[in-house]
């Protein structure tokens, strides 16, 4: 993608403009798709309109999330798109200057990976269903990073977002250029060699020997493999293929024996995570979604590749996920049983994921 924005800003924004006329239900991501930009830069050509270029130490902007009150988070790959309505809560920052990152505990719950966080615009767009709000985080290519939309009062005296927090959180951070055009950069993926290159037993024997799951991501760095590459060579000894058909399967039998679970999926530069039980599953054309009051998943079906049941081991045990990948090799989604640090995971979980039927 080039680093100057074509066509022109106002041309681009005509462009949009047609493009929802034609299409008016289609979202700005599928909009960007089609007219051949970035979401960034087609949201840069609403500042001075209904949006605000924000800028600053983004360590700082999500330390203080926490006052927003009650938000939704979304965080979405290509395929797969999470939501959680929630506070901020537990924010912790670390790691060297080149290589922030942050964990967010509580009802949302991320890892957040700074070096990926570029461009950031607060959006307060009125659409039929009233004002919606929003601040809008995209990586240097001008892919989506994360976005947390203020949210109304809900049932239950859940209490809404906190607008003068919102206000104040925007002003502190706005960005002394409030031009409608962005930089954007192609992202530059670490390098991995082919499968036929790799040593495949000595990473296997570093795998067999893993103590936590977090070791896997220093295992792959080291031998420049691939992710699903190296669940391919593991295949039949630390994973297995398995239906993409079955992952409805999976959730059902999850959401009607009360299983609690663990979702991971993210962007570059965040990971969200839901943890706990979940209850209403349902298929809307290429759609397998999670419909439940402060959690929603969205799985486009269509998209997957692959899907497979995969063993890491740690001192607490063999942790068994199912990994979900497109044809790009990309990662969709993660499931998991539910665990913690120091405790086996469940056997009924292990139970359920043997009852997957294999591909």
């Amino acid at each position: 993608m080039n680093s100057i924005a074509e066509p022109k800003t106002s041309t681009l924004r005509a462009a949009w403009e047609e493009l929802k006329k034609s299409k008016p239900t289609l979202r700005i991501r599928d909009c960007a798709q089609e007219l051949g930009v970035s979401e960034a830069e087609l949201l840069a050509t609403t500042v001075g309109d209904y949006t605000t270029k924000l800028e600053g130490d983004w360590t700082k902007l999500v330390e203080r999330l926490p006052e927003l009150g009650r938000v939704m988070s979304l965080t979405r790959n290509e395929g797969c798109v999470l939501e959680h309505k929630g506070p901020f809560q537990k924010i912790e920052i670390m790691g060297p200057p080149t290589h922030r990152m942050a964990t967010v505990i509580g009802p949302i719950e991320t890892r957040v990976f700074f070096s990926a966080w570029k461009f950031g615009f607060a959006v307060r767009l009125q659409t039929p269903h009233g004002l919606q709000q929003s601040i809008q985080i995209f990586d240097e290519a001008g892919n989506a990073v994360t976005k947390i939309f203020l949210v109304a009062a809900g049932p239950g005296n859940k209490a809404g977002s906190n607008q003068e927090a919102f206000d104040k959180l925007v002003n502190d951070f706005t960005a002394a250029d409030q031009s409608t055009e962005i930089a954007v950069t192609v992202v530059r993926e670490m390098p991995t060699k082919a499968i036929a290159d790799v040593d495949k037993e000595t990473l296997l024997t570093e795998w067999e020997n893993m103590k936590d799951t977090h070791d896997f991501f220093g295992m792959l760095r080291k031998h420049q493999v691939n992710r699903l590459d190296a669940v391919v060579i593991s295949e039949g000894r630390f994973s297995e293929r398995i239906q993409k058909s079955s992952l409805k399967n999976l959730l059902e039998t999850a959401a009607s024996e009360h299983l609690p679970i663990m979702v991971f999926a993210g962007s570059r530069g965040n990971i969200q995570i839901h943890q706990g039980k979940i209850q209403t599953i349902r298929v809307m054309d290429n759609w397998l979604n999670i419909l439940d009051p402060d959690f929603n998943m969205h799985l486009r079906e269509d998209l997957i590749d692959s899907a497979w049941i995969v063993k890491k081991p740690t001192t607490d045990g063999v942790v068994t996920a199912i990994e979900v990948f497109d044809k790009n090799k990309e990662m969709i989604v993660q499931f998991f049983g539910l665990r913690k640090p120091g405790i086996p995971e469940l056997e009924k979980w292990r139970t359920l994921v043997a009852s997957l039927p294999r591909a």
